[in-house]
């Protein structure tokens, strides 16, 4: 669920922008799990003594452009009068008992593919502060918009082991979870991360988002390599993301051409990041 302050930092068109971009996180939720979306119902806590009224109209188009791009019914809505605007969806989807897609079952040898660049949360912060170029402001709001229908269609046509979607944990946080389900460990190549334009800039620059602290903060201790005290790369890969990517596990006989068919669905950025190995379970080694 979205709040306010982030209709502050991506700008014009917000409100729109805004509804999209909650839009396309809730439904996440259900195609990291292999399910197909159903319907959606908008849960809305509106301000109306602060905003306009007009605002919500654009918040809901924005959502429901989105819902209708994803082949979803929009079937209603709850709202509340509240002191801060806060905005989400709930899902109901649909997944075959014997085919759901969990977070714990990656395994030995899996390949880890990523399908969307991170760095979303450092960028947002960056947007509130107006220190973004309308470029770059573009090409984190089209990021964040992006649905993963199309990569979920393919991981799950090429079968997963094990996929997530990449939200408020971070990298790092979802990968440990995956890592820790599945009684695994799980080595990331950080090179291959992909990775928004300025966000190590600004991250230099101390404007993040306060959740990374906490991310870097409690993953510290599941983390091996000498890079878990390389500053740039935690706060990167700790990045509270909104309406990140999916991080899928499958076998390493099928993860090129998966990785192939994800980019050719309209996720050119997306990479193999790293691997399913042998090691302490549910540490994540970083090389």
């Amino acid at each position: 669920m979205q709040t306010v302050d982030f209709i502050t930092a991506i700008g014009d068109g917000s409100s729109y922008n805004f509804g999209q971009i909650s839009a396309a996180n809730s439904l996440s939720d259900v195609w990291s799990m292999g399910g197909r979306p159903v319907t959606a119902m908008s849960v809305v806590c509106f301000p109306s003594d602060k905003l306009d009224i007009k605002e919500l109209r654009k918040i809901m188009e924005g959502a429901l452009d989105k819902v209708n791009e994803a082949g979803v019914a929009m079937v209603g809505g709850h709202s509340v009068r509240d002191n801060e605007l806060k905005f989400g969806l709930s899902v109901t989807g649909v997944v075959h008992p014997d085919k759901v897609i969990t977070n714990r079952n990656a395994r030995l040898g899996d390949r880890l593919i990523l399908t969307k660049p991170i760095g979303s949360g450092i960028l947002n912060t960056a947007m509130k502060a107006d220190m973004i170029d309308q470029n770059l402001k573009t090409k984190s709001i089209a990021c964040m918009t992006r649905l993963n229908k199309a990569a979920a269609e393919v991981m799950i046509d090429m079968g997963a082991s094990a996929c997530t979607d990449i939200t408020g944990f971070g990298l790092i946080g979802h990968a440990w979870e995956m890592a820790s389900g599945s009684e695994v460990a799980i080595e990331l190549d950080v090179e291959a991360v992909p990775v928004l334009d300025r966000v190590v800039e600004f991250s230099r620059m101390g404007i993040v988002p306060g959740k990374l602290h906490d991310n870097v903060s409690y993953y510290a201790c599941k983390l091996e390599g000498d890079l878990k005290n390389n500053e740039d790369w935690m706060s990167v890969l700790n990045d509270p993301q909104t309406s990140g990517g999916l991080l899928i596990s499958v076998p390493k006989d099928r993860s090129e051409e998966m990785l192939k068919r994800i980019r050719a669905a309209g996720n050119p950025e997306a990479a193999i990041i790293g691997s399913v190995i042998e090691g302490h379970k549910g540490h994540i080694y970083l090389k």
